[in-house]
């Protein structure tokens, strides 16, 4: 039972994660905002005053009063959620975690970072581990944690299961991306609207590079990758919410259509051992309907941090394909970075 929140900070509050973040801690049995950042134009705003509101939900009253601060690490709670784009990212949160604070971060600036813990809590757990590596927390016992890609965390909660059975050993994934992924304003209407954009910039090797590290293992010398063959094609679609990704693929081991499919109905997870606040009773439902996953009526599934998986059938190239749907920002974004820090509450490293 948890007596006192552990109070936390926002840091790029007012982007479409940012806001995000503040709409899924409102009433969090652990943290408590008392802090919100983003760009100089924003300090000495109240946070109403700062940013256009475009969550579902209204604007919590005592977020809507907060006063915006600088993004400076000498005032700011020793817990800190990122939701920074790369470049910012690269500059501030590294100065952050030298200040002490553990940085829970969305952006993309360190994932790849042999020391830094890139994390699904129900895929690769055991990964924070390699936060004892970071000089950071050596020095001052700050860190930076990242979450994945939006489209690799729906991708590898369908893998991991399989991997852990059948062991991939090729895999393609064609992904139908939805605009909220972009940001606000994000994709111009006339680009988007009644149209493909067969291209998201960096998304490919993102999504390819980071699903390697989630499914790899953990060892005494940090994260050995994962060694299946992979390839990805990433396309944006007019969606608000969601992203489908189509996959296919082989495994090392012959497997079954009911062996897959007792796979992902038994597959459970650390979150859900522990009952971590933000972790789904279930990680994945299987919809034997021809028709689904969509968007329009699975998205939200667990609240949206659960995905949703049709359409398994034999592949005429590969052994097996099927469709995988998540929310991109809940569970591929906001919601995975607090999922994250639950874990680390839970496994010690924050307090």
């Amino acid at each position: 039972m948890q007596d006192k929140k552990i109070p936390i900070g926002i840091l790029g509050a007012t982007g479409m994660v940012g806001q995000r973040f503040i709409q899924l801690l409102q009433g969090h049995p652990w943290f408590e905002i008392v802090w919100l950042a983003a760009s100089e134009r924003s300090e000495g705003k109240s946070y109403a005053e700062a940013v256009r509101w475009r969550m579902k939900t209204r604007l919590p009253e005592n977020i809507a009063n907060m006063q915006m601060s600088p993004a400076d690490p000498a005032n700011a709670p020793k817990v800190i959620f990122a939701a920074l784009d790369s470049g910012p990212a690269k500059e501030l949160e590294p100065k952050f975690a030298k200040a002490g604070c553990a940085v829970v971060t969305n952006s993309s600036a360190f994932r790849m970072y042999p020391d830094v813990p890139l994390v699904v809590p129900e895929v690769n757990p055991d990964h924070i581990a390699i936060l004892e590596h970071q000089q950071w927390r050596k020095d001052t016992g700050g860190y930076i944690v990242t979450n994945p890609n939006c489209c690799a965390i729906g991708l590898v909660m369908a893998l991991a299961p399989l991997h852990q059975r059948f062991t991939i050993d090729r895999l393609f994934v064609s992904t139908m991306q939805a605009v909220s992924g972009a940001g606000y304003p994000g994709v111009p209407t006339l680009d988007i609207l009644g149209n493909v954009i067969p291209y998201i910039g960096g998304e490919e090797p993102k999504l390819e590079a980071e699903t390697k590290k989630l499914l790899g293992t953990h060892t005494s010398e940090g994260i050995k990758d994962a060694t299946f063959a992979i390839t990805a094609h990433c396309n944006r679609v007019p969606v608000e919410d969601g992203h489908t990704e189509c996959v296919s693929l082989s495994f090392a081991r012959k497997a079954s259509e009911a062996e897959i499919l007792d796979a992902w109905r038994q597959y459970s997870g650390v979150p859900q051992q522990l009952g971590l606040p933000s972790a789904p009773p279930v990680v994945l439902i299987y919809d034997e309907r021809p028709e689904r996953p969509q968007p329009r009526f699975d998205v939200d599934a667990g609240g949206g941090m659960t995905a949703t998986i049709g359409r398994l059938r034999p592949c005429g190239l590969l052994d097996w394909k099927f469709v995988v749907l998540s929310h991109n920002t809940i569970r591929g974004a906001a919601g995975a970075a607090i999922l994250n820090a639950e874990l680390l509450k839970a496994k010690g490293f924050l307090s």
